[in-house]
């Protein structure tokens, strides 16, 4: 039997609070748009909010990181003594969110056991990154991570279930569960649900039923917050150094909140994560074209020239490695040079529009077929190579976990 997944004491909200105001968007999201954070928090005001407990990735250039962490660790702690954060009991949630578009995607919240997980390539580890891990993002996440005494996580993981023997059943007998929440999200979030799983050793069973059912040495891939998991991954690293063998078999640092979905969910869509890069020479855009070839058309856009079309290869994975990897080159010879990745395509035009020197790279999307065949074998995609749909379909923070010993 795997022990990779375990059921949590999950945190939630006490009643009373306002749920629309308590949840709110993974913190990578929008990082070029202040406006959006901004104008969340202005929403939020003094309510009891995750918003609180994070750190927008938009804010970290223009504020002091040492004094907002502090701040974080702070409201945490204020949170927890006032009983803002009830713990609901060992279990897993279901969780069903309808986004504004109408889609509707099933999930649930379990934890993972980080000794089953690795983002190096090549690895044979239970749980793998999806793309490339860029070690770099992980000590500035890490500092926010060290002393927070919970964990609220925004990890979607993929699991290849193409009968739909877990989460689905779970939902068609979604009647006989507890709601445990039920409200609309803020933002244009769509609207979100979650039923308390008591029944938990049956559905662990499962998961050990699907894994030696594929039989490819995979049980979950991180199809979100892959660099969130890797800071989970070196926290527990740090932590497990002053424990002893028997403290480490059930410490709560060991084992990460997630989200799980199946691969074969309908709700389950791959968008393309754009690019946008900054203060590049007017030599950029011929540079790029003159490296990439292929079939697909794509584009490239300015605020001045609008979109000229660029060519790519048709298969994704390939004309993510093609750009990406002469962007890596271009931004060690500019060091001038600033990228950041972006969700939709009306963000990318809008990030472009509104700053003068970038250029925006619009990408292709990624398909289901082969994903977990091609990570089987060891390799990972190119790094921000797909989202799981668009920037307002993301996780919200909402479940918690305590991370430290009572």
């Amino acid at each position: 039997m795997i022990k990779t997944v375990k059921a949590p004491h999950i945190l939630l909200p006490r009643k009373g609070v306002d749920m629309s105001k308590y949840a709110v968007i993974a913190c990578d999201q929008y990082t070029s748009n202040l406006e959006y954070w901004d104008s969340l928090k202005k929403e939020i005001g003094e309510e009891v909010s995750t918003f609180n407990m994070i750190y927008p990735e938009a804010y970290l250039e223009n504020t002091d990181n040492d004094k907002y962490i502090e701040g974080i660790n702070k409201n945490i702690n204020h949170y927890l003594r006032n009983n803002d954060l009830v713990d609901i009991g060992e279990c897993f949630i279901l969780v069903e969110r309808v986004t504004s578009y109408g889609v509707r995607r099933l999930g649930l919240i379990l934890a993972v056991d980080l000794e089953d997980y690795s983002y190096e390539k090549g690895t044979d580890a239970l749980i793998r990154a999806s793309e490339a891990t860029i070690v770099e993002r992980i000590p500035p996440r890490l500092k926010i991570r060290k002393d927070a005494p919970i964990e609220l996580p925004h990890i979607l993981v993929l699991f290849d279930d193409p009968k739909k023997t877990i989460v689905e059943e779970l939902y068609a007998n979604k009647d006989k569960l507890e709601k445990v929440y039920d409200f609309e999200l803020n933002k244009d979030g769509g609207h979100i649900r979650g039923y308390k799983v008591n029944n938990t050793k049956e559905v662990i069973q499962k998961f050990d039923e699907l894994f030696h059912r594929n039989n490819n040495g995979l049980l979950f891939i991180v199809g979100d917050g892959n660099h969130s998991l890797a800071t989970a991954k070196a926290h527990w690293e740090n932590v497990k150094k002053g424990l002893s063998q028997e403290e480490r078999e059930n410490h709560p640092a060991r084992f990460a909140l997630v989200e799980a979905n199946n691969l074969y969910d309908d709700g389950i869509i791959f968008e393309p994560i754009h690019r946008v890069l900054f203060n590049v020479d007017k030599e950029f855009e011929h540079q790029l074209r003159d490296v990439c070839k292929g079939e697909y058309s794509s584009f490239t856009y300015t605020k001045e020239e609008g979109k000229k079309e660029l060519k790519l290869p048709k298969n994704a994975p390939k004309a993510y490695l093609m750009v990406q990897t002469f962007l890596d080159v271009y931004m060690r010879l500019h060091p001038q040079v600033k990228i950041d990745f972006i969700h939709d395509e009306e963000e990318l035009l809008a990030v472009a529009d509104k700053n003068k020197g970038s250029v925006a790279v619009a990408m292709p999307a990624l398909t289901k077929e082969d994903l977990f065949d091609y990570l089987a074998s060891g390799t990972v995609l190119p790094r921000k190579s797909f989202s799981m749909g668009h920037a307002n379909e993301k996780r919200y923070y909402l479940e918690a976990k305590k991370i430290i010993k009572d």
